[in-house]
């Protein structure tokens, strides 16, 4: 398939997404060497892995510096390069840096604050990977091109001026424990309206205010349609509210609702 025919049934933000990870990808096959992506969330991942599947392409590699990584670069390589996954050789792609708390500090900062503060810098979301905040500080997976900026200048932030920040190795990012709770809501449809009220302890009309100003978020898409239908396995993301997965459709009252197993993360 062509370019134009894959772009073909997509939004132009979609559009565009894809045309620059083909460029990247045409740029390892057609020069003989190896490429790469900015990060990618899940639904980008999603939308450019069947692209890759339909282009017929296999020389690449999602890679997010730990094997669970929610956000990952894409890295293509040539037939010349196939060593590259045996050897590990796409480690480099990306690097970490290490925030260390000073001891009253511990705890103090969320996974917001840590974005929150590095986006002050003018940095771009699309040069950061994950985010893994522990009680002692955090460790930021990002692009090597923003390195030394990062290292200069987050120590000259307010909240950080008494922390230690330094580069790390990729391979000795410290993992966090995922922490998720458990519950059951009721609804009567798997509308994505009616799924938002339970989640977000609010009314149908407010639920409604939420999709419509955009801050409601299926499996990393933005989602506007009210009477979109959901199902076992969707991640939902409410901004100011939280995120939440529908791990199970346990069955129906008696009344016929819907009652489903739900996992929020903490």
């Amino acid at each position: 398939m062509n370019k134009k025919e894959l772009l073909e049934g997509h939004n132009k933000e979609e559009q565009i997404l894809i045309s620059k990870m083909m460029d990247k990808m045409e740029e390892a096959k057609q020069k003989n060497k190896i490429t790469n992506t900015d990060f990618l969330d899940g639904y980008q991942i999603r939308i450019c892995t069947e692209i890759l599947n339909k282009a017929k392409f296999n020389n690449y590699i999602f890679f997010g510096g730990y094997e669970e990584a929610e956000r990952k670069i894409i890295v293509f390589y040539s037939d010349k390069f196939k060593f590259i996954i045996e050897d590990k050789k796409y480690m480099n792609k990306l690097c970490a840096i290490r925030i260390s708390l000073p001891n009253e500090l511990y705890g103090a900062y969320t996974h917001k604050n840590y974005l929150g503060m590095i986006m002050k810098l003018g940095v771009v979301r699309e040069k950061v990977g994950d985010i893994l905040v522990k009680e002692s500080g955090a460790d930021v997976i990002v692009m090597p091109e923003i390195v030394k900026y990062l290292l200069t200048n987050l120590s000259e932030l307010t909240r950080l001026r008494k922390a230690d920040i330094k580069e790390i190795p990729i391979n000795e990012l410290e993992k966090v424990e995922i922490k998720t709770k458990e519950y059951n809501i009721i609804v009567s449809a798997l509308r994505l309206d009616n799924i938002i009220a339970e989640l977000a302890k609010t009314s149908r009309m407010q639920a409604k205010e939420l999709i419509n100003q955009e801050r409601v978020f299926v499996n990393f898409k933005n989602e506007i349609k009210q009477t979109k239908l959901l199902n076992e396995g969707d991640l939902i993301s409410i901004r100011g509210k939280g995120r939440f997965k529908i791990t199970e459709i346990i069955g129906n009252t008696q009344k016929g609702r819907y009652i489903l197993k739900i996992e929020k993360y903490v």
